[in-house]
Order: structure tokens, then C-alpha cells, then sequence
């Protein structure tokens, strides 16, 4: 049951908290009623996500028995095999499906339509496209990006420009940050976590990250600062949110570039206090500034 869960990654399922921010933004997290289509596609996209998973693995069960740290992995340890990874990845899916089928109503159609487009996406990223530099990179963020729109589409809430432009940015940025422990992998021990990891480099890797960051902390500064958002929300001083915003990418390229603990941005999350203090104080900030104006 250990190897049941770990293959089901459920710790991963915190991704899906993109899923709510079109309900944050929009001022609508009071209204309770929006909270069940919310939630109904978190956990749909929850389940459709840990089916890749169980296939991810399945496919680079040898490749992980080389890993430090994968062949830990219930399949790569051989605590589950091949044919039970198979069934608990069509499970997931099914309950993936059979969620959105009883609980999503009209919008049913649209949430399958992007849960399945995300589903082959990932099955040919984990058979091929992950082994081509800068296209895996940009799947893993269009992932993100469709969380995001899956939750606009259940709530009814148009999405903004803003909204999709800085989710790919922040998304490739930890992709990119997760790739570079693979090329310090490959370059300390041989071990090739994915092919072609060759065709990155740390001083690449370096300079994405710092272009990245960049590019994502002044276009959040934008955001606070435009005409339609300050409209939108009455109020004049989100820009003060900007302040989290830059300091959580400080304490994440410090965490990339020192302590070399970008492989999991969700281990990070869920275990690093000064990243946790920066989103409690754009959160809350945020909050104060949307629901209490």
C-alpha cells in the first residue's frame, strides 16, 4: 500500500493549487458555490497527473535503478512491478474521468477535453519529448498553464493575459531550475537522468535562470501596476505584493545556485520556511488588498 501511494505521488497533487488561482484573482473565493467545480478539477487533475506518474516510471524503471535518489522508486525497488504500476495507472485515470463525468455538470465536456489533451501530452513527453532540450521544458510549463485554464473553465471566470503570461513564466522558470540538478547529475556522476542532457550546460543553465527570473519578476511588476488590473480590483497597491514575489525568486535561485536543492520545487515548498514566508505574505497581502478593500 506504501508503494501504492508513492507511486501515486499524491505530495505532487499541490501543483494543482493553480488551479484556484483564476477563483483568487478574480475576487471570488468567498463566493462557496465556485468552490465545488474548483475542486471537482483538482481532483480530477490530481488523479490524471498520478497516472502519468505510474507510466513515467514504468517506462524508466531501468534508467532509475541507476539514480541516487529515483531507485527509491516503489518500481525502480522493485516493491511494486510493471503489471501493477499498468493497473494503477489506468485506475487513476478512470477515477480521473469518473470524477469529472458525475461531478463536473455542464462544463463536463470542456474539463475532459483539456484532462485528455494533458494526458497524451505528458504520455508523449514521457516516451519522447522530454528527451529534447527546450521543447520538455516548455511541456512541463504548458502543463501548468492548463491547470490554470481547467480552473477558469470550471468556475466560468474569463482568464487574463496576465494570468497565463505569468504562470508559463514562473513554471519554466522551476523547470528550468529542476533541469539544471540533472546536467550537476550528469556532470558529477555520468548518470544521464534523461537523454540528451548533454545539450545543457550549468553556464546555460545559469543564464535561463537569471533571464527567466528577471523577465518574471518585472512582468508581475507590470501586472500590479496596469491600468486594468488596479480597475479591476479598485485598488491602487498591489505593487506591494511585488515585494514576495522578488524575494521568493531570490531565496529560489539561492536554493538552486548554492544549495543545490532544486530538484523538487514541491519539496521546497512544502519543506523551506523562508519560501512559505514569502507566499503567507503575498497571499495575505493579496487578500487584504482583493477582500477587504
Amino acid at each position: 500500500m506504501i508503494g501504492i501511494v508513492q507511486l501515486l505521488r499524491p505530495h505532487q497533487w499541490l501543483k494543482n493549487i493553480f488551479i484556484f488561482l483564476p477563483l483568487f484573482f478574480a475576487g471570488y473565493l468567498l463566493h462557496t458555490a465556485l468552490w465545488k467545480e474548483s475542486f471537482v478539477v483538482f481532483f480530477a487533475f490530481s488523479f490524471i497527473a498520478s497516472s502519468i506518474y505510474a507510466f513515467n516510471d514504468i517506462l524508466d524503471i531501468d534508467a532509475d535503478r541507476c539514480h541516487p535518489k529515483k531507485n527509491k522508486r516503489p518500481l525502480a525497488s522493485g516493491i511494486l512491478n510493471k503489471s501493477t504500476g499498468y493497473i494503477i495507472m489506468v485506475l487513476a485515470l478512470f477515477t480521473s474521468l469518473s470524477i469529472v463525468f458525475v461531478f463536473a455538470g455542464e462544463k463536463m465536456w470542456q474539463v475532459i477535453a483539456i484532462l485528455l489533451f494533458y494526458f497524451f501530452m505528458n504520455i508523449a513527453y514521457t516516451i519522447k519529448l522530454k528527451h529534447y532540450p527546450l521543447i520538455d521544458v516548455c511541456i512541463i510549463a504548458l502543463g501548468f498553464v492548463l491547470r490554470v485554464v481547467v480552473g477558469g473553465i470550471a468556475t466560468g471566470i474569463e482568464l487574463s493575459h496576465w494570468i497565463i503570461l505569468m504562470t508559463f513564466l514562473l513554471a519554466l522558470f522551476l523547470a528550468f531550475a529542476k533541469r539544471r540538478d540533472d546536467v550537476i547529475l550528469f556532470q558529477e556522476t555520468g548518470v544521464q537522468a534523461r537523454k540528451k542532457i548533454d545539450r545543457y550546460n550549468l553556464d546555460l543553465m545559469n543564464q535561463f535562470l537569471t533571464i527567466l527570473g528577471g523577465i518574471t519578476i518585472v512582468c508581475y511588476i507590470m501586472y500590479t501596476v496596469s491600468e486594468e488590473v488596479i480597475k479591476r480590483l479598485g485598488n491602487n497597491h498591489v505593487y506591494i505584493t511585488a515585494l514576495f514575489v522578488l524575494l521568493g525568486i531570490f531565496r529560489y535561485l539561492q536554493l538552486t545556485l548554492v544549495d543545490l536543492k532544486s530538484g523538487s520545487p514541491t519539496k521546497i515548498l512544502m519543506k523551506d520556511f523562508f519560501v512559505q514566508l514569502c507566499i503567507l505574505g503575498w497571499l495575505s497581502t493579496f487578500i487584504i488588498i482583493i477582500y477587504f478593500r
